[in-house]
């Protein structure tokens, strides 16, 4: 009964110590949106309460800046850093002088809720991008994590980005090659499927280039570096599909440019809609112009017609694209590329190494003929792919 006993609580430790990191990950990357929901939704549940204390317009004021600060504070930090950028008319800009013109007018919680949502919003839209330079990273990166370098006659693991130009690593059977170099040996063949998609293994001879990411398939061979580990073949294949999203396709582009034009105007829009009434007031003496409803009206506006959602829906959306594509082993080097498949209708392939897997495999095939059946015994037989 001791044993068992020690056993259960031993696992149960090493499960809370295996979600501990995960546990951790998640409070530092929700805590802001987790702490100003708490504060404004129990806020809202005390005026709705009519609790006493919280009928202080101090308190209340007080109550929702401690909420609106955690998800506030970072996005007027991007909106002051975008004025100092001259980019006056940013998202972020527009957020901020809706909020805060939401509190100068006192309507606290909606304030902290439009922060809040378009702060989630950005959270969500920021993992869907790590996500997929994640699939992206996981399915090019397939760069060794050591090198074995013949440093005095003697084999030294190394680690790839340690490793000088003009040194010699040896590469074993079966090895992915760490660094791009010349080949030392005679002759030997390599698996360049990793960069090319061709399966059949290719013979480098001595003096010929070899490139990071090739494995080295029937002997042990010699490789001197020609270039830095940041400058090999493979790296700059992960950099170039990483930072796909910066060659936008052309619905990408038009946005960009709509957003420019569009942002100033629904901003004079939204000044226009508090400086008109007032106008008005000022010709009809029976119209009655109150600041603060108008001023309410202008920044409804200003959220519904922010174009936040629709400058950042595009790009995340080529940028999942790509992201998903690389999970099926499909790389794109950026949004262009994907629009212009849309206007592909043939696709000629050159090798079936591209089509397959490169790879032999058996079939069980039923209904075997009876000259088989009668030399084996069974009713199946076996047939090369």
């Amino acid at each position: 009964m001791a044993h068992h006993s020690c056993t259960c609580c031993c696992a149960h430790d090493n499960a809370q110590t295996k979600n501990m990191p995960e546990k951790a990950g998640f409070f530092k990357e929700y805590w802001r949106i987790l702490l100003s929901s708490v504060i404004l939704f129990s806020g809202i549940a005390l005026s709705m309460a009519n609790t006493e204390f919280f009928k202080n317009g101090t308190v209340t004021f007080v109550w929702y800046s401690l909420a609106y600060l955690p998800v506030g504070l970072p996005v007027l930090k991007e909106a002051w850093e975008s004025i100092l950028q001259k980019d006056i008319f940013s998202e972020f800009t527009l957020m901020s002088v809706a909020t805060l013109g939401a509190f100068y007018i006192r309507e606290y919680p909606e304030g902290v809720a439009v922060m809040l949502f378009y702060s989630l919003g950005e959270l969500f839209q920021n993992k869907a991008v790590s996500r997929a330079k994640r699939n992206i990273g996981a399915l090019l990166d397939v760069r060794p994590e050591t090198a074995t370098v013949i440093r005095d006659n003697a084999a030294v693991t190394e680690a790839p980005r340690n490793v000088q130009v003009g040194e010699i690593i040896e590469v074993k059977t079966g090895e992915r090659i760490p660094l791009d170099g010349k080949m030392l040996g005679e002759a030997a063949s390599f698996n360049t499927s990793a960069l090319t998609g061709e399966s059949v293994p290719r013979t480098i001879r001595k003096g010929e280039e070899v490139l990071a990411g090739m494995i080295a398939t029937d002997k042990v061979v010699r490789v001197e570096v020609t270039k830095p580990f940041e400058k090999s073949a493979l790296s700059r294949i992960l950099e170039l599909v990483q930072n796909a999203s910066e060659r936008k396709a052309p619905a990408e582009l038009f946005i960009r440019k709509f957003a420019r034009i569009y942002t100033p105007i629904v901003t004079g829009l939204a000044l226009l809609i508090v400086l008109l009434p007032f106008l008005y007031s000022l010709m009809n003496a029976q119209f009655i112009f109150v600041f603060n409803d108008w001023l309410y009206r202008a920044l409804v506006f200003l959220v519904i017609s922010c174009p936040c959602a629709l400058v950042v829906s595009i790009p995340l959306g080529y940028f999942g694209g790509i992201g998903a594509a690389s999970r099926l082993g499909i790389l794109f080097k950026g949004g262009n590329y994907l629009d212009a498949i849309t206007g592909i209708n043939t696709v000629v392939f050159d090798k079936t190494g591209t089509l397959t897997q490169g790879t032999f495999g058996g079939a069980v095939l039923p209904y075997a003929p009876r000259h088989i059946r009668r030399k084996t015994g069974t009713n199946h037989r076996f047939h090369r792919t």
